[in-house]
Protein backbone atom coordinates (compact mmCIF):
# COMPACT_ATOMS: atom_id res chain seq x y z
CA UNK A 1 0.00 0.00 0.00
CA UNK A 2 1.14 3.55 -0.80
CA UNK A 3 0.88 6.46 1.63
CA UNK A 4 0.52 9.60 -0.49
CA UNK A 5 0.82 12.84 1.46
CA UNK A 6 -0.24 16.18 0.00
CA UNK A 7 1.95 18.59 1.96
CA UNK A 8 0.02 21.64 0.78
CA UNK A 9 -1.17 23.64 -2.20
CA UNK A 10 1.65 26.18 -2.09
CA UNK A 11 3.73 26.13 -5.29
CA UNK A 12 6.17 28.40 -7.10
CA UNK A 13 4.38 27.66 -10.41
CA UNK A 14 0.81 28.09 -11.67
CA UNK A 15 0.44 25.38 -14.33
CA UNK A 16 -2.65 25.49 -16.55
CA UNK A 17 -3.32 21.74 -16.18
CA UNK A 18 -2.93 21.63 -12.38
CA UNK A 19 -5.71 19.62 -10.72
CA UNK A 20 -4.68 21.02 -7.33
CA UNK A 21 -5.10 24.69 -8.31
CA UNK A 22 -1.70 25.14 -6.67
CA UNK A 23 0.18 28.42 -6.80
CA UNK A 24 2.30 30.97 -4.94
CA UNK A 25 -0.68 32.49 -3.10
CA UNK A 26 -2.21 29.31 -1.67
CA UNK A 27 -2.25 29.17 2.12
CA UNK A 28 -3.23 25.52 2.66
CA UNK A 29 -0.21 23.69 4.04
CA UNK A 30 0.31 20.68 6.30
CA UNK A 31 1.39 22.09 9.66
CA UNK A 32 3.98 20.74 12.06
CA UNK A 33 1.45 19.12 14.39
CA UNK A 34 -0.18 17.21 11.54
CA UNK A 35 3.17 16.07 10.18
CA UNK A 36 4.10 14.81 13.64
CA UNK A 37 0.87 12.77 13.76
CA UNK A 38 1.65 11.34 10.31
CA UNK A 39 5.14 10.35 11.48
CA UNK A 40 3.75 8.70 14.63
CA UNK A 41 1.23 6.75 12.53
CA UNK A 42 3.91 5.56 10.11
CA UNK A 43 6.02 4.26 13.02
CA UNK A 44 3.31 1.63 13.55
CA UNK A 45 1.93 1.21 10.04
CA UNK A 46 5.29 1.09 8.21
CA UNK A 47 3.89 1.32 4.70
CA UNK A 48 6.64 0.53 2.21
CA UNK A 49 6.11 3.58 -0.03
CA UNK A 50 5.59 7.20 1.02
CA UNK A 51 4.74 9.53 -1.86
CA UNK A 52 5.14 13.27 -1.18
CA UNK A 53 3.18 15.66 -3.36
CA UNK A 54 1.68 19.15 -3.39
CA UNK A 55 1.77 21.92 -4.74
CA UNK A 56 5.47 21.88 -4.47
CA UNK A 57 5.95 19.58 -1.46
CA UNK A 58 9.45 20.97 -0.93
CA UNK A 59 7.94 24.35 0.04
CA UNK A 60 6.51 22.87 3.22
CA UNK A 61 8.82 24.08 6.03
CA UNK A 62 8.88 20.56 7.53
CA UNK A 63 9.72 18.80 4.25
CA UNK A 64 13.30 17.87 5.12
CA UNK A 65 12.44 16.96 8.72
CA UNK A 66 9.69 14.67 7.48
CA UNK A 67 12.02 12.86 5.10
CA UNK A 68 14.63 12.41 7.82
CA UNK A 69 11.96 10.97 10.13
CA UNK A 70 10.69 8.59 7.42
CA UNK A 71 14.24 7.47 6.68
CA UNK A 72 14.81 6.79 10.38
CA UNK A 73 11.62 4.68 10.54
CA UNK A 74 12.58 2.66 7.47
CA UNK A 75 16.15 3.14 6.18
CA UNK A 76 15.36 1.18 3.01
CA UNK A 77 11.78 2.32 2.43
CA UNK A 78 10.71 4.00 -0.79
CA UNK A 79 10.25 7.76 -0.52
CA UNK A 80 9.03 9.66 -3.59
CA UNK A 81 9.29 13.42 -4.11
CA UNK A 82 6.94 14.71 -6.84
CA UNK A 83 9.06 17.63 -7.93
CA UNK A 84 8.39 20.38 -10.47
CA UNK A 85 12.19 20.67 -11.04
CA UNK A 86 12.28 24.49 -11.04
CA UNK A 87 11.94 24.54 -7.24
CA UNK A 88 15.46 23.06 -6.99
CA UNK A 89 16.86 26.34 -8.35
CA UNK A 90 14.85 28.83 -6.30
CA UNK A 91 16.40 31.05 -3.59
CA UNK A 92 15.99 29.47 -0.20
CA UNK A 93 16.17 25.93 -1.56
CA UNK A 94 19.92 25.69 -1.97
CA UNK A 95 21.23 22.19 -1.33
CA UNK A 96 17.80 20.60 -1.81
CA UNK A 97 18.92 18.35 -4.65
CA UNK A 98 21.91 17.20 -2.61
CA UNK A 99 19.61 16.53 0.36
CA UNK A 100 17.35 14.31 -1.76
CA UNK A 101 20.31 12.40 -3.15
CA UNK A 102 21.85 11.87 0.28
CA UNK A 103 18.56 10.39 1.57
CA UNK A 104 18.05 8.25 -1.55
CA UNK A 105 14.71 9.92 -2.33
CA UNK A 106 13.20 8.93 -5.67
CA UNK A 107 12.41 12.00 -7.79
CA UNK A 108 9.33 12.00 -10.01
CA UNK A 109 9.70 15.18 -12.01
CA UNK A 110 7.12 16.92 -14.17
CA UNK A 111 8.32 17.72 -17.68
CA UNK A 112 5.21 17.80 -19.90
CA UNK A 113 7.22 17.81 -23.12
CA UNK A 114 10.80 17.75 -24.40
CA UNK A 115 10.07 20.87 -26.48
CA UNK A 116 10.45 24.35 -24.97
CA UNK A 117 7.28 25.83 -26.46
CA UNK A 118 4.94 23.20 -25.03
CA UNK A 119 6.46 23.29 -21.54
CA UNK A 120 6.41 27.09 -21.25
CA UNK A 121 2.86 27.18 -22.61
CA UNK A 122 1.69 24.81 -19.87
CA UNK A 123 3.91 25.85 -16.96
CA UNK A 124 5.07 29.43 -17.58
CA UNK A 125 7.78 31.29 -19.49
CA UNK A 126 11.31 30.17 -18.66
CA UNK A 127 10.26 26.96 -16.87
CA UNK A 128 11.66 24.71 -19.60
CA UNK A 129 15.17 26.16 -19.27
CA UNK A 130 14.97 25.89 -15.47
CA UNK A 131 13.81 22.29 -15.78
CA UNK A 132 16.77 21.34 -17.96
CA UNK A 133 19.18 23.00 -15.55
CA UNK A 134 17.60 21.11 -12.65
CA UNK A 135 17.78 17.81 -14.54
CA UNK A 136 21.49 18.37 -15.19
CA UNK A 137 21.99 19.09 -11.49
CA UNK A 138 20.23 15.84 -10.58
CA UNK A 139 22.28 13.92 -13.17
CA UNK A 140 25.49 15.34 -11.70
CA UNK A 141 24.46 13.88 -8.34
CA UNK A 142 23.89 10.45 -9.87
CA UNK A 143 20.16 10.59 -10.52
CA UNK A 144 19.23 8.57 -13.57
CA UNK A 145 22.42 6.50 -13.48
CA UNK A 146 22.89 5.28 -9.88
CA UNK A 147 20.70 2.28 -8.93
CA UNK A 148 19.71 4.03 -5.69
CA UNK A 149 18.86 7.41 -7.25
CA UNK A 150 15.87 6.93 -9.51
CA UNK A 151 14.73 9.81 -11.69
CA UNK A 152 11.39 9.49 -13.49
CA UNK A 153 9.72 12.12 -15.66
CA UNK A 154 6.02 12.86 -16.05
CA UNK A 155 4.25 13.81 -19.27
CA UNK A 156 0.85 15.51 -19.40
CA UNK A 157 -0.88 16.41 -22.69
CA UNK A 158 -0.95 20.14 -23.39
CA UNK A 159 -4.67 20.04 -24.27
CA UNK A 160 -7.78 17.85 -24.08
CA UNK A 161 -6.29 14.70 -25.60
CA UNK A 162 -5.16 11.33 -24.29
CA UNK A 163 -1.45 10.67 -23.83
CA UNK A 164 0.33 8.81 -26.65
CA UNK A 165 1.88 5.38 -26.14
CA UNK A 166 4.10 5.60 -23.06
CA UNK A 167 6.93 3.38 -24.32
CA UNK A 168 7.19 5.18 -27.65
CA UNK A 169 7.11 8.61 -26.02
CA UNK A 170 9.73 7.56 -23.46
CA UNK A 171 12.04 6.62 -26.31
CA UNK A 172 11.49 10.03 -27.92
CA UNK A 173 12.14 11.82 -24.61
CA UNK A 174 15.35 9.91 -23.96
CA UNK A 175 16.69 10.55 -27.44
CA UNK A 176 15.83 14.26 -27.43
CA UNK A 177 17.08 15.05 -23.92
CA UNK A 178 20.26 13.02 -24.35
CA UNK A 179 21.15 14.45 -27.76
CA UNK A 180 20.40 18.07 -26.88
CA UNK A 181 21.49 18.30 -23.25
CA UNK A 182 23.15 15.03 -22.19
CA UNK A 183 20.27 14.43 -19.75
CA UNK A 184 19.42 10.86 -18.69
CA UNK A 185 16.50 9.49 -16.67
CA UNK A 186 14.96 6.13 -15.80
CA UNK A 187 11.30 6.07 -16.85
CA UNK A 188 8.62 8.29 -18.35
CA UNK A 189 5.13 8.29 -16.84
CA UNK A 190 2.26 9.45 -19.05
CA UNK A 191 -0.65 10.86 -17.04
CA UNK A 192 -4.04 11.92 -18.36
CA UNK A 193 -5.21 15.44 -17.52
CA UNK A 194 -8.22 15.28 -15.21
CA UNK A 195 -11.23 17.50 -15.97
CA UNK A 196 -11.19 19.11 -12.54
CA UNK A 197 -9.94 22.34 -10.97
CA UNK A 198 -7.78 24.57 -13.21
CA UNK A 199 -7.86 22.28 -16.25
CA UNK A 200 -11.65 22.06 -15.99
CA UNK A 201 -11.83 25.86 -15.97
CA UNK A 202 -9.71 25.97 -19.12
CA UNK A 203 -12.00 23.45 -20.83
CA UNK A 204 -15.04 25.52 -19.89
CA UNK A 205 -13.46 28.69 -21.27
CA UNK A 206 -12.74 26.88 -24.54
CA UNK A 207 -16.23 25.27 -24.57
CA UNK A 208 -14.60 21.81 -24.73
CA UNK A 209 -15.57 20.25 -21.38
CA UNK A 210 -18.37 18.09 -22.80
CA UNK A 211 -16.14 17.05 -25.70
CA UNK A 212 -13.34 15.99 -23.35
CA UNK A 213 -15.65 14.13 -20.98
CA UNK A 214 -17.09 12.28 -23.96
CA UNK A 215 -13.58 11.35 -25.11
CA UNK A 216 -12.77 9.89 -21.69
CA UNK A 217 -16.05 7.99 -21.53
CA UNK A 218 -15.74 6.57 -25.05
CA UNK A 219 -12.13 5.54 -24.34
CA UNK A 220 -13.01 3.46 -21.26
CA UNK A 221 -10.77 0.40 -20.95
CA UNK A 222 -11.92 -2.24 -18.45
CA UNK A 223 -8.44 -3.79 -18.41
CA UNK A 224 -7.14 -0.78 -16.45
CA UNK A 225 -9.37 -1.42 -13.43
CA UNK A 226 -7.05 -3.74 -11.50
CA UNK A 227 -4.18 -1.25 -11.67
CA UNK A 228 -6.00 1.90 -10.55
CA UNK A 229 -4.12 3.80 -7.85
CA UNK A 230 -7.27 4.17 -5.72
CA UNK A 231 -7.06 0.42 -5.05
CA UNK A 232 -3.73 0.56 -3.19
CA UNK A 233 -3.24 4.19 -2.12
CA UNK A 234 -4.07 6.13 1.02
CA UNK A 235 -4.30 9.76 -0.10
CA UNK A 236 -3.90 12.26 2.75
CA UNK A 237 -4.65 15.96 2.43
CA UNK A 238 -2.88 18.85 4.18
CA UNK A 239 -5.24 18.49 7.16
CA UNK A 240 -4.65 14.75 7.56
CA UNK A 241 -7.99 13.66 6.04
CA UNK A 242 -8.16 10.44 4.03
CA UNK A 243 -9.22 9.99 0.41
CA UNK A 244 -9.13 7.20 -2.17
CA UNK A 245 -6.90 9.24 -4.50
CA UNK A 246 -5.43 12.68 -5.05
CA UNK A 247 -8.19 13.61 -7.50
CA UNK A 248 -10.98 12.75 -5.04
CA UNK A 249 -9.06 14.79 -2.50
CA UNK A 250 -9.23 17.88 -4.70
CA UNK A 251 -12.97 17.33 -5.22
CA UNK A 252 -13.49 16.82 -1.47
CA UNK A 253 -14.81 13.29 -1.94
CA UNK A 254 -13.55 11.54 1.23
CA UNK A 255 -13.42 7.84 1.93
CA UNK A 256 -16.86 6.28 1.95
CA UNK A 257 -18.39 6.27 5.42
CA UNK A 258 -19.80 8.69 7.97
CA UNK A 259 -17.89 11.87 8.78
CA UNK A 260 -14.29 12.80 8.09
CA UNK A 261 -11.68 10.06 8.35
CA UNK A 262 -8.17 11.02 9.44
CA UNK A 263 -5.01 9.05 8.88
CA UNK A 264 -4.29 8.57 12.57
CA UNK A 265 -7.71 6.95 13.03
CA UNK A 266 -7.09 4.49 10.20
CA UNK A 267 -6.07 0.85 10.28
CA UNK A 268 -4.97 0.19 6.67
CA UNK A 269 -5.56 -3.55 7.03
CA UNK A 270 -9.28 -2.88 7.54
CA UNK A 271 -9.58 -1.02 4.22
CA UNK A 272 -9.18 -4.14 2.08
CA UNK A 273 -12.34 -4.53 0.02
CA UNK A 274 -13.79 -1.21 1.20
CA UNK A 275 -15.90 0.71 -1.37
CA UNK A 276 -14.16 3.39 -3.43
CA UNK A 277 -15.77 6.79 -3.99
CA UNK A 278 -16.20 7.19 -7.76
CA UNK A 279 -17.59 9.91 -10.02
CA UNK A 280 -17.41 11.03 -13.65
CA UNK A 281 -13.78 12.18 -13.42
CA UNK A 282 -12.73 8.57 -12.76
CA UNK A 283 -13.06 7.90 -16.49
CA UNK A 284 -9.82 9.90 -16.80
CA UNK A 285 -7.90 7.08 -15.13
CA UNK A 286 -9.59 4.33 -17.17
CA UNK A 287 -9.32 5.93 -20.62
CA UNK A 288 -7.06 4.42 -23.27
CA UNK A 289 -4.01 2.79 -21.70
CA UNK A 290 -5.09 4.04 -18.29
CA UNK A 291 -3.47 6.57 -16.01
CA UNK A 292 -2.03 6.55 -12.51
CA UNK A 293 0.66 8.30 -10.51
CA UNK A 294 3.00 5.67 -11.95
CA UNK A 295 1.99 6.28 -15.54
CA UNK A 296 -0.05 4.19 -17.95
CA UNK A 297 -1.64 0.97 -16.72
CA UNK A 298 -1.47 -1.02 -19.95
CA UNK A 299 1.27 -1.27 -22.53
Amino acid sequence: MVLQLNLGKLCNLTCVHCHVNAGPNRKEIMDTATIDRVIDWQVSARLQTVDLTGGAPEMNPDFRRLIDALRKIDPKGRIIDRCNLSILLQPGFEGLAEFLADRHVEVVASLPCYELENVDQQRGEGVYDESIRALKLLNDLGYGSSPVLELNLVYNPVGPTLPPDQADLESDYKEALSDRFGVVFNNLFTITNMPIARFRSQLIREARLDEYNELLLNSFNSRTIDGLMCRDTLSVDWQGRLFDCDFNQMLNLPLSGPGDSFLWDCNPQLLAGAPIHVDQHCFGCTAGAGSSCGGSLES
